[in-house]
């Protein structure tokens, strides 16, 4: 998996290239809720599912339908007064579902793990994209403050972190030309 930085990067981005006018604070951690809070199934190998299972790490938390439904309850939940089909309730929809699919689409990048599983509960294959540039980011807080957790971070910094400055940037430059 990516990091939590990583991740939390990636939603950031994503919220402000959605251009939308929202409360900030708000709007910017509940992304970076989305695009983390699929690695809560890490909690499952206390419980003996293997990996492998649909439940088990990077399985049913990791896939498109659970990105849709957490899109949906965090949009129902948090933004009510917010009709539904308005383009801003649209707009807000996808932007929590690309958040959320973030963390998929980067764990698929990592060169460890045994795949995704983005089609579960349908199909449990897991999945990699051919191009793994992202080191996989250590499991534990502890592991994470060493040497291999500043490699992942330095990694995550060019294979993550160059990418959203360039899309923010593209994002401020368009939204100033349109002043």
């Amino acid at each position: 998996m990516a990091s939590i930085f990583g991740h939390a990067l990636a939603a950031y981005t994503i919220g402000k290239v959605s251009n939308l006018q929202l409360n900030p604070v708000k709007f910017s951690l509940l992304l970076i809720f989305c695009a983390v809070i699929p690695d809560a199934d890490v909690i499952m190998f206390h419980f003996d599912y293997s990996y492998m299972h649909p439940l088990g790490h990077r399985g049913f938390s990791h896939s498109i339908l659970f990105a849709f439904l957490l899109a949906f309850l965090i949009r129902a939940l948090f933004y009510r007064k917010i009709t539904y089909f308005s383009k801003t309730g649209i707009v807000l929809f996808i932007t929590f579902l690309l958040a959320t699919l973030s963390h998929s689409l980067l764990d698929a990048l990592t060169n460890g793990g045994r795949g995704v599983g983005f089609f579960i509960p349908f199909d449990n294959t897991r999945y990699f994209f051919p191009w793994r540039p992202i080191l996989v980011s250590p499991l534990g807080v502890s592991n994470f403050f060493s040497d291999y957790g500043f490699r992942v971070l330095q990694n995550e910094a060019f294979y993550i972190g160059i990418p959203c400055v360039i899309l923010l940037a593209i994002a401020i430059f368009l939204k100033k030309k349109s002043i």
